[in-house]
């Protein structure tokens, strides 16, 4: 049996059919391969992602929840980051349609129930539509957690790409791929006092990375540690294993 190492794509086929049963739950981690400024590299949101999600199932196992991990979908929706050099991108209608046949291939295994562990910003939309797709077409439950957190306290609310955060917690997971020599602070001050027009504000707006800094950063790498990159790893992996419990159950048709 090679049930042991938690992966999905390490079972035989006679163990895909057998081993697998209605309440496991299959991880998916979602990244992306695109700029991330001159300190991080392409691949920042595949890696947080692929190490959060592995984290996630060796803590869930080891808890006793029936849970495995998929391989990273790597080339997702990152159309905004369409005019800088690195950028591999999918259509939001290619990523849904993917995500669509992922769906029917996992509704022909035993297994009925889809976890998303999502670390680029521009997926998270389309996955939730992804989301309600697989549920009403398949009738798998389907789960999204959509992280890491975005908080630099020096990023005034714009800590949303390769700033305080990613820096940190690709310092904590790949510090090899890391080059704080380059790392600069890419703030958009002239609208961060914005009372109404701003993310996490009531009224959003479309962007492209490169519409506020030409590096397509947008936060405050400078201040970046591996400590901190820890303590929000340790944030993001407690809270998904904690949900297991919830996930692992969790059947609205039961209330009823």
């Amino acid at each position: 049996m090679t049930t042991r190492s938690r992966r999905y794509v390490e079972l035989t086929t006679v163990e895909a059919a057998t081993v697998l049963g209605r309440d496991s739950i299959l991880v998916i981690p979602t990244g992306a391969v695109e700029p991330h400024g001159p300190h991080l590299p392409l691949a920042t949101d595949l890696v947080m992602a692929d190490a959060l999600a592995a984290e996630v199932v060796a803590r869930g196992s080891a808890a006793g929840h029936d849970v495995w991990l998929m391989p990273a979908l790597a080339y997702t929706k990152s159309d905004e980051h369409a005019r800088l050099p690195g950028t591999m991108w999918l259509g939001a209608d290619t990523v849904l349609r993917v995500l669509v046949d992922l769906g029917r291939s996992i509704a022909a295994t035993p297994a009925r129930r889809v976890m998303f562990v999502n670390c680029h910003g521009g997926n998270s939309a389309l996955l939730e539509v992804g989301l309600r797709e697989l549920r009403r077409r398949f009738d798998l439950q389907t789960f999204l957690y959509s992280g890491p957190p975005r908080a630099g306290e020096s990023e005034r609310g714009f800590g949303i790409h390769a700033g305080h955060v990613e820096t940190s917690m690709m310092l904590h997971v790949r510090p090899d791929l890391v080059d704080m020599t380059k790392a600069a602070r890419a703030v958009p001050d002239s609208i961060a006092d914005f009372e109404y027009v701003g993310f996490g504000k009531p009224v959003r707006f479309g962007w492209l990375a490169d519409d506020f800094f030409a590096s397509g950063v947008v936060g405050d790498p400078s201040g970046a540690t591996a400590d901190a990159g820890a303590a929000y790893f340790e944030d993001n992996v407690g809270t998904v294993v904690s949900a297991l419990d919830e996930i692992a159950i969790f059947d609205p048709g039961r209330v009823r």
